[in-house]
């Protein structure tokens, strides 16, 4: 399969690339405080969301197909802006993506913003761990 970024993320990715290392961390608490927040019916319900479990903060995430189209919901803590902000670019990136399209998206993209530049390597692994765990949802979704 090849490699290829969906138009919304790879905007984002554009963002991030184009600021230099303190922008980029104020970037993602923008972002972090532009999480939507859960649809009603999971509110106060992480038992109905899949947790990702390689990351150190509490990560659930939700993945709903429309009309083959997926959306992502996602519930991190205020505490974690910068997991908070990297799920929130994420589903602004992806939501409304065919499976396709999501599988496509490199599981290392956040070098192309040159996250890995100000953020440590544990804290990538979480968000690569974001990643890998919505396109098994995405798979899961859409072959349920």
């Amino acid at each position: 399969m090849m490699e290829k970024i969906p138009p919304r993320l790879s905007e984002i990715i554009d963002d991030f690339a184009g600021s230099e290392g303190r922008e980029k961390l104020e970037l993602l608490l923008q972002y972090a405080e532009s999480l939507p927040p859960l649809p009603s019916d999971l509110q106060n319900h992480p038992e109905q969301m899949n947790q990702v479990h390689e990351c150190m903060t509490p990560v659930y995430v939700q993945a709903r197909v429309e009309n083959d189209r997926i959306f992502y919901y996602f519930d991190v803590p205020p505490e974690s802006p910068t997991v908070r902000g990297y799920a929130a670019l994420l589903g602004e990136g992806v939501n409304g993506c065919s499976l396709v399209e999501i599988l496509a998206i490199p599981a290392d993209f956040y070098r192309q913003m040159g996250l890995d530049q100000v953020l440590t390597q544990q804290r990538l692994n979480g968000i690569a761990a974001i990643l890998a765990h919505m396109k098994r949802l995405a798979i899961a979704s859409m072959n349920p």
